[in-house]
């Protein structure tokens, strides 16, 4: 079936759930901007940084369609990330920051927001999804153990709850998608806006 929309992410999970409720799409390998990867500005609140991430992949993606001239379907963004305390956990640049992360989440209740934003002809919608996520005590074998998997890079917070670290989860309150990395319930409500029906 010919695609219904792009998808502004490489994330296989973010590709995996647009299957999972069987939506035609496209991956768009939109260039990420020079420099460190998605900051956060200074003084700005972590509720607010994500929001912002999301929408600026989404107009990225718009400005990639147009300079190609690609068909006009709508395009999808999202950005997940994990905070603590009102800290931002990003993905860990190496094994002792994983280590770093997951010890900070060891034992402790943080919250995940998934953003998402649609644009279609001109227009921008966006949505976010908060879930309460709370992490059992984690030894530091078990720690070591999920590093040696490799699972903890390229994840916000270091872990990813359909993998390995679901062991880890005790409880969630919220959407399991949203911490995968796109909450489907906000999505479908956004692709109705433009026009796409979702089972």
């Amino acid at each position: 079936m010919p695609p219904r929309l792009y998808l502004a992410s490489a994330s296989p999970r973010r590709r995996e759930l647009l299957n999972q409720i069987g939506l035609p799409h496209q991956v768009l390998e939109v260039p990420a901007p020079p420099g460190e990867d998605e900051p956060q500005h200074p003084g700005e609140a972590a509720a607010d940084y994500v929001r912002r991430t999301a929408r600026e992949k989404a107009l990225r993606g718009e400005r990639y369609m147009r300079e190609r001239r690609l068909a006009a379907l709508p395009l999808l963004a999202a950005d997940t990330t994990v905070i603590l305390e009102g800290d931002v956990l990003g993905k860990p640049v190496d094994r002792p920051d994983a280590i770093r992360l997951l010890g900070r989440l060891s034992g402790s209740c943080h919250e995940v927001h998934t953003a998402v934003a649609v644009i279609a002809e001109g227009q921008l919608y966006e949505d976010v999804s908060v879930t309460q996520v709370r992490m059992r005590g984690i030894r530091a074998e078990e720690i070591e153990r999920y590093c040696d998997s490799g699972e903890p890079y390229g994840k916000a917070g270091a872990y990813g709850i359909q993998g390995l670290a679901a062991a880890f989860v005790a409880h969630i309150s919220g959407s399991y998608t949203g911490v995968m990395g796109l909450p489907l319930y906000e999505t479908a409500i956004l692709l109705r806006r433009v026009a796409i029906d979702v089972p």
